[in-house]
C-alpha cells in the first residue's frame, strides 16, 4: 500500500509539518527500509515481496527525495537532522523500535539509527561514511555526473534508452552490476528521481565532513558489500568492520552499488537474517 503521512518536527522556524510517501506491505516484525541518495522507495521493489512473507515492511522516501517533501528551510540534510525525522516518522506510523536496513545514504542513516538507540538491528548495504577523502571525492564527483547527466537528457530520450539494455546500461550503469535486469519502466522513474530530489545537493553538502567512527555495541550490525560495487569501493567495507568490531561483514557476490535487483533473493536472505538477530 502505497502512502503518505504528515507529521510534526522542530526546525529552527519551529514546529513544521513534513509529508513523507511510503510502500507498507507484509506482516511481522516492522522493518524500515531506506534508500541512497537520488533515489526512492521503489529501489527495493525486488525485494519487498519477498521480506513482505516475514515483515511488516515499510519502504520511504527520503525527505527531499522522491515525492517526499524536503526538509523545511533552515534544516540540514545531515544526519542527526534526517535522524531525528525518521524517529518522529516511526512514532507517526505506530511502529517502536524497528529493524532498519539502508543502502549507500540510507545505510549510513541505518547506523544512524543505531547508534542512537532508536532501533532493534541494522543492516547496511554498501554504506556511505566509510570513505577516504580521495574515495569520497570520486564518488561525489560521480553522482554529480549522473545527476547532470538525468536533468540534461530530454525524457523522449532516456524513454528512448531505457527500451534497450545498452541504454539501461548507459543510464544506471554505475549504481547496478546488472542493469538490463531493469524494466524500462523502473530506469526512467529513477532517472526522473534522481533529476527532481530536492535534497540531493544539500545531502552532498552536509556528507563532504562525514565519517562513520563510533562502535554500535548494543544493535546486531550486518553490514554487506557488492563485490563489483563502483560507486563506494568493496574495501570500504573492512573499514566499517573496524569501526564497528561486532558487525557481519558480509560478501554480495557479482553484486553493485544498489544490490537489490542484482541479486534479490540474495539480499533479502541478508536482511532477513539480519533483522532476525
Amino acid at each position: 500500500m502505497v502512502a503518505d503521512i504528515s507529521f510534526s518536527i522542530d526546525s529552527p522556524a519551529g514546529n513544521r509539518n513534513l509529508s513523507v510517501s511510503y510502500e507498507r506491505y507484509g506482516v511481522g516484525e516492522p522493518l524500515l527500509l531506506l534508500h541512497g541518495i537520488g533515489h526512492h522507495w521503489q529501489a527495493w521493489e525486488p525485494v519487498i515481496r519477498i521480506l513482505a512473507a516475514e515483515r511488516d515492511v515499510i519502504a520511504v522516501d527520503l525527505p527531499g527525495f522522491g515525492v517526499s517533501s524536503p526538509l523545511p528551510d533552515g534544516m540540514r540534510y545531515d544526519l542527526s537532522s534526517v535522524g531525528s525525522v525518521l524517529g518522529s516518522l516511526c512514532a507517526a506510523l505506530g511502529i517502536e523500535r524497528p529493524h532498519v536496513a539502508g543502502n549507500s545514504l540510507g545505510g549510513l542513516l541505518a547506523l544512524e539509527l543505531g547508534r542512537a538507540g532508536l532501533v532493534r538491528s541494522v543492516t547496511a548495504l554498501s554504506p556511505a561514511g566509510f570513505w577516504n577523502e580521495r574515495e569520497r571525492i570520486l564518488a561525489f564527483g560521480t553522482l554529480k555526473a549522473m545527476r547532470a547527466g538525468a536533468r540534461s537528457i530530454p525524457l523522449p530520450v532516456i524513454e528512448g534508452l531505457a527500451r534497450t539494455a545498452a541504454g539501461r546500461a548507459a543510464l544506471t550503469g554505475t549504481i547496478y552490476a546488472r542493469p538490463g535486469r531493469r524494466s524500462s519502466e523502473s530506469v526512467v522513474a529513477e532517472t526522473l528521481a534522481l533529476r527532481t530530489a530536492a535534497g540531493f545537493h544539500e545531502t552532498l553538502a552536509a556528507g563532504r565532513s562525514v565519517l562513520f567512527g563510533e562502535d554500535i555495541p548494543d544493535v546486531p550490525v550486518t553490514i554487506a558489500w557488492g563485490t563489483r560495487d563502483r560507486l563506494l569501493l568493496r574495501r570500504q567495507g573492512i573499514r566499517a568492520k573496524r569501526a564497528i568490531p561486532g558487525a557481519r561483514l558480509i560478501r554480495l557476490p557479482g553484486c553493485g552499488h544498489v544490490p537489490m535487483s542484482d541479486d534479490p533473493a540474495l539480499v533479502a536472505r541478508v536482511l532477513l537474517d539480519g533483522s532476525s538477530r
